[in-house]
C-alpha cells in the first residue's frame, strides 16, 4: 500500500515552522521507519523463520504502506524505550503500551487497536485475593508501566498497599516467579496473560486492578501531526479490509477463553501420553507441522487410540469408515494407520482449499472442513460473501459458520444445517493446543516434569 494523500498529510506540520520537513516527509526521504518496541509474546520475538509478533506484524504493515524499510528496534522495558522516542532516536513506540492519563501528557498516541485491563496474578492454590486490602505478601510490578500508574491512584485512598518495581524482569519472566513461588504476586495486562496460561495454567487471576484501557502506539508530542495523520489513514485502511481483525484473531482469538482443567490435562498428556505416538505424528506429517497434527488427534480423541463417537468415527484421528476405506486403512483403531490416514486426509482437504487463501487462514479453514465437511465450509463462504465480508478470511467465515445453525441462514445454502458453532470451538481448540506444544516442544526437559497439584479450595474457579 502507497500513500494515496501524501501531500495532504504532510502539510500537517502543526505549530512548526512550515519551512521545516515534517515528520512523515523525514521518514520518506530516509526510506525507513524506525519502531521502538519491547521484546515479547504479543510484541516483537525472533521466531524460527524470522520476526514474529503482533506488534511487529502491524508495524511491518505501516512502513509498506509508507513505502518504506522497516527497521525494530527491540528494548528490555519501557524505562529504556521512552528516551529514545523523546530524543527523536525512534519514529514511534509499538509496544502493546495502554492510554493512560499520565502518559497523554507526555505523548500523542494513534487509534486505539486493541484493548486490555489490567490484572493481579497470583498462583492458584494460594489464597485468593478479591481486593487490594487482601493482598498479603510481596508485589513486584514493572518500572515505569501503567501498572505503576494504577497502584499509585489506589494508594491515594489505600495508603497500607506497598509494591516494589522492577527493571530487571519483563512481564513474562515476573508471571514465572510467580510460578515458581518467588513472588506472591503481579500485575498483566489481560492480552499477554491470556497468552501466558495456555502455558502456565496455574497463573489465576484475583481481581482487576483497572477497567479495560485503550492500547495504541505512541508517537513524539513535540513534532508535527504528520506522521499521526499517516497513521489514522493506516489503520482506518486496515480496520476496514478486515486486516486488523485477523491479526488480532491470528494473536488473541484462540485463546479469550481460559479453562484451567483442559489446559492442565494437555500439558500433562504432553509428558505421559503423546511420546508413545509422537513418532508417528513426525513420520507421516508430510508437508503439515506434526505439532500440528498431534494437537488436532488430541482435539478428535485425546490421544485415545480406542476413542468412539456417536456418529462412528473411530480412533486417534477419529477417521469415518468410508473416509478409511477411501484411505486403504484397515484399522482405523492401530494408531499408527489412524495417524497416516488423518494426516493425508487433512492434507488433501487442504490441497482443496483454494489456492489465493494464504497461510494461516487456509490451514484453519481445512481444519473446519476436517470436522464439518468441505461443502458447509463452502456454504459458510458463501454466506460471508452475501454480508460483504472476505471468504477468504477465517475471521470473517467462521462467524457465518455459527450461522448455519440458524434457519433463515441455512435454509439458503446448498447443503442445509450444520453444527458450525462446533467446527469453530474445534478450530479455536486446537489452534491452542497447537500453541502450547510448540513452546513445550522448544523447552528444556525439566519444564515438562510434573507440577505439584494445587490445594485449589480457597482458589478462584477460572
Amino acid at each position: 500500500m502507497r500513500l494515496v494523500s501524501i501531500g495532504l498529510l504532510l502539510t500537517m506540520g502543526g505549530c512548526n515552522d512550515l519551512k521545516q520537513s515534517s515528520n512523515l516527509s523525514e521518514v520518506l526521504e530516509a526510506g525507513v521507519l524506525k519502531v521502538g518496541t519491547t521484546y515479547g509474546l504479543t510484541t516483537y520475538y525472533n521466531g524460527a523463520s524470522g520476526p514474529v509478533g503482533f506488534e511487529y506484524e502491524l508495524a511491518d504493515g505501516f512502513a509498506k504502506y509508507l513505502g518504506v524499510k522497516l527497521e525494530v528496534f527491540p528494548y528490555y522495558n519501557l524505562s529504556e524505550l521512552f528516551p529514545q522516542l523523546d530524543n527523536s532516536h525512534i519514529n514511534l513506540i509499538a509496544a502493546g503500551i495502554t492510554v493512560s492519563p499520565e502518559r497523554a501528557q507526555y505523548y500523542k498516541f494513534g487509534p486505539a487497536y486493541q484493548q486490555a485491563s489490567e490484572k493481579l496474578v497470583f498462583k492458584q492454590g494460594k489464597v485468593w485475593p478479591r481486593k487490594i486490602q487482601d493482598l498479603n505478601g510481596e508485589l513486584v510490578v514493572i518500572a515505569n508501566s501503567s501498572h505503576h500508574e494504577s497502584l499509585l491512584k489506589v494508594q491515594e485512598t489505600y495508603s497500607q498497599l506497598d509494591w516494589q518495581e522492577t527493571e530487571d524482569q519483563d512481564v513474562e519472566e515476573l508471571l514465572e516467579m510467580v510460578l515458581a513461588e518467588e513472588l506472591d504476586y503481579t500485575i498483566a495486562d489481560s492480552n499477554v496473560l491470556a497468552l501466558m496460561r495456555r502455558r502456565h495454567p496455574e497463573l489465576a487471576i484475583g481481581f482487576s486492578l483497572s477497567p479495560e484501557q485503550d492500547i495504541a502506539w505512541a508517537v513524539n508530542k513535540k513534532q508535527d501531526d504528520s506522521l499521526l495523520a499517516a497513521l489514522i489513514e493506516y489503520f482506518g485502511i486496515i480496520q476496514s479490509n478486515g486486516t486488523l481483525a485477523a491479526l488480532e484473531d491470528k494473536y488473541f482469538g484462540h485463546v479469550r477463553n481460559f479453562n484451567y482443567v483442559d489446559t492442565r490435562e494437555f500439558i500433562k498428556a504432553v509428558r505421559d501420553v503423546l511420546p508413545t505416538y509422537q513418532k508417528w505424528f513426525k513420520q507421516y506429517k508430510g508437508d503439515l507441522d506434526w505439532r500440528l497434527l498431534a494437537a488436532m488427534s488430541y482435539q478428535e480423541s485425546h490421544w485415545k487410540p480406542k476413542a468412539k463417537s456417536v456418529t462412528g468415527v473411530r480412533g486417534l484421528m477419529m477417521l469415518t469408515l468410508a473416509t478409511a476405506k477411501d484411505l486403504g486403512i484397515k484399522s482405523r483403531l492401530d494408531p499408527e494407520q489412524s495417524i497416516k490416514g488423518g494426516a493425508t486426509y487433512l492434507a488433501n482437504i487442504l490441497r482443496r482449499i483454494p489456492a489465493r487463501i494464504k497461510s494461516p487462514d487456509n490451514m484453519w479453514f481445512a481444519l473446519a472442513a476436517y470436522n464439518i465437511g468441505l461443502g458447509h465450509l463452502e456454504d459458510a463462504r458463501v454466506l460471508t460473501d452475501r454480508q460483504g465480508g472476505n471468504p477468504d478470511m477465517w475471521v470473517d467465515v467462521k462467524q457465518r459458520l455459527l450461522q448455519l445453525r440458524q434457519k433463515r441462514y441455512y435454509k439458503t445454502t446448498k447443503y442445509g444445517y450444520a453444527r458450525g458453532n462446533e467446527a469453530v470451538a474445534y478450530v479455536d481448540n486446537i489452534r491452542r493446543y497447537y500453541d502450547t506444544l510448540v513452546w513445550l516442544d522448544e523447552q528444556p526437559a525439566e519444564v515438562l516434569e510434573e507440577p505439584s497439584s494445587p490445594q485449589v479450595a480457597n482458589s478462584p474457579p477460572q
